[in-house]
């Protein structure tokens, strides 16, 4: 949806907002068009909630709330992180949080043959893309980009895996990058594969640093910027 409107408001941006909030004005604003996204509605100049969440904005003009939820619905071009539950001749069973299992051909891989099928153990951990995501059928995946590369795509091997809310896998994902990550990884050496079903997997050198990364991810989730930067902080004054 698009608005005639405004400069930004940032009163309520990065911050939790409840159905009824009245967050942009458009009377008071000078003249421009802005985007609405999912969560907010227009009643005449004003522009108010319509789900619980955390206000977002990106630029140039873009408003929406972010929920948090813990049900995933697949949708196509996800990235998500699947679990391997079984596998049968052409495909492999992964677990993607969604209301189904989905389906992960054999062949779904860069190169990928009948000589050459890859073998995953029953509970691997598997970054993957969602291909189709019809509903009332299982979703299909591919270990593999649009153009036929295996890219970031795969087996994530070690590191530590948690489950989060789809809002905070959005807000790790987001651009630019979140403060919490920005903070982090100025300081840290990490890898990081942020799946929008609501799991996260981390992997560093060490033990220690996997676990504070993946603490202060968790902790960022209900903290507004400013916040998330000072707690990121004031976890690495710890380690130094």
């Amino acid at each position: 949806m698009e608005s005639k409107s405004a400069g930004s408001s940032t009163n309520f941006v990065d911050q939790l907002v409840y159905p009824g909030d009245v967050v942009l004005d458009l009377s008071t604003m000078t003249n421009q068009t802005i985007k609405l996204g999912g969560g907010l509605r227009q009643d005449g100049d004003v522009i108010s909630v319509m789900k619980a969440g955390r206000l977002r904005f990106s630029k140039p003009n873009k408003y929406w709330v972010e929920s948090s939820q813990k049900r995933y619905v697949p949708h196509a071009e996800d990235s998500v992180l699947g679990i391997i539950v079984d596998s049968r001749s052409d495909n492999f069973l992964v677990d993607i949080k969604g209301p189904t299992l989905a389906f992960l051909p054999v062949l779904a891989f860069e190169g990928g043959t009948r000589r050459n099928i890859p073998k995953f153990e029953v509970g691997a951990l598997i970054y993957v893309r969602v291909v189709k995501a019809i509903p009332g059928m299982n979703p299909e995946l591919s270990c593999t980009d649009a153009s036929g590369k295996a890219g970031e795509f795969g087996a994530l091997k070690e590191g530590y895996m948690f489950e989060c809310s789809t809002g905070l896998s959005r807000m790790l994902l987001s651009t630019p990058t979140c403060p919490v990550l920005d903070t982090l990884g100025k300081k840290l050496s990490f890898e990081i594969a942020v799946g929008l079903n609501g799991r996260v997997w981390v992997n560093a050198s060490s033990p220690s640093t996997t676990i504070i990364v993946a603490n202060a991810l968790i902790n960022s989730e209900v903290l507004s910027g400013v916040q998330q930067k000072i707690m990121a902080e004031k976890l690495l004054q710890r380690v130094q």
